[in-house]
């Protein structure tokens, strides 16, 4: 309690003698009263009569437990009633600006995470909101895998049809499973495999009835396949709109795996003039560059190509025209492999096999004209 005992608290105090103790407090502060009164009149001499507590006590205790701010932050609001303000409050009272909206940086951001769920952008849509490009292009490693490719269509046409069918089967499968993926379809194994079927139906088709007999084997295998679509569609038990979507994605899958058959169709020497210029196309178009000067890059080499291929085959300098346009539909499809934030897988199937199919109606029907 304190460092100087009361008088009267001597070593021979009885605990237990409880009745004495108001009577001789009672005339303790009758004779203590004059020297305290005067005592605390001077600062230093009053903390000598403060009691000084030491240690843990109950009411330290209560102290050290209270909540803290953050604490109360968390309780349920009190029915708390404010002032109604007055005429003059209200008139007098400042005039806040509505606050503004939120930067493009603070808008992109996720949201805080609810038990109902929050609305999720896209990386695409991100991008677009920061002011970047959607556009992701493959680079040079699909690039390569899109020149060996074309390589082996360039050499395997001289060979021999059948042998034309290894690399155009390769070729067909890529571009059915890598335009699901472009469109965000994952796992899409009935719509990738039905697209494929329809490709190898194609090849099939165009075998049997001869390259005088192709665009009837592409166009008729190429209609039963959007009949066969529909109905895979209207049974499926999913909402509306994503059968509309699955459906939209299956067609257009289909139609490029089967109008790669075009390779098939076409002269052997347009497809060696072809397949060489993508080649040497995808790979320029790879290079870092603007995409401007990449691009004329690509065509003017594309062209080169096809006239030094041109003069090993029966086209000769026909051959420049020839690559010039096939190099163009490859740039296209290159360009669509390159959409919308494209993930790697899409770069690596899409990205390779979509310059070869859509340079196919090019060496088709230029390869028919120029030969």
């Amino acid at each position: 309690m304190s460092n100087q005992p009361y008088e009267g608290y001597g070593e021979g105090y009885d605990p237990y003698a409880q009745q004495q103790q108001p009577q001789q407090a009672q005339q303790q502060q009758a004779q203590a009263w004059p020297g305290q009164q005067q005592a605390y009149e001077d600062p230093q001499a009053a903390q000598q009569y403060t009691q000084q507590w030491q240690g843990q006590t109950w009411d330290t205790q209560v102290q050290q437990s209270r909540p803290s701010a953050s604490d109360l932050a968390y309780f349920p609001p009190q029915n708390y009633q404010a002032p109604t303000p007055s005429y003059d409050a209200y008139a007098q009272a400042p005039v806040t600006a509505p606050p503004a909206p939120p930067a493009a940086d603070e808008a992109v951001g996720y949201g805080p995470p609810s038990l109902a769920g929050n609305a999720r952008i896209t990386d695409a849509q991100r991008a677009r909101l920061e002011g970047r490009s959607p556009i992701i292009e493959p680079g040079m490693q699909p690039a390569g895998l899109t020149a060996l490719l074309a390589l082996l269509l360039s050499v395997t046409a001289q060979i021999g049809s059948y042998a034309l069918v290894v690399p155009l089967v390769v070729l067909q499968a890529v571009t059915a499973a890598g335009w699901f993926r472009l469109n965000g379809m994952w796992p899409a194994r009935q719509g990738i495999a039905l697209a494929f079927a329809g490709a190898l139906v194609a090849d099939v088709a165009l075998l049997a009835a001869g390259r005088d007999n192709g665009p009837a084997a592409i166009l008729g295998t190429l209609g039963v396949w959007v009949l066969l679509s529909l109905v895979m569609q209207l049974r499926s038990h999913a909402d509306p709109d994503t059968r509309i979507t699955s459906l939209m994605a299956t067609v257009a899958s289909a139609a490029l795996a089967i109008v790669a058959t075009g390779h098939l169709a076409a002269d052997p020497d347009a497809v060696t003039v072809g397949a060489a210029a993508v080649a040497v196309a995808i790979l320029a178009r790879a290079l870092p560059l603007p995409t401007v000067a990449s691009v004329v890059v690509s065509l003017l080499a594309a062209a080169g190509a096809g006239i030094a291929v041109g003069g090993m085959t029966g086209l000769g300098a026909k051959g420049a025209l020839l690559g010039a346009v096939a190099a163009g539909c490859a740039l296209i499809g290159h360009r669509v492999a390159s959409y919308d934030y494209p993930s790697r897988f899409v770069h690596f199937t899409a990205g390779v096999a979509l310059p070869l199919a859509a340079a196919a109606p090019a060496v088709y029907v230029l390869g028919r004209a120029l030969a």
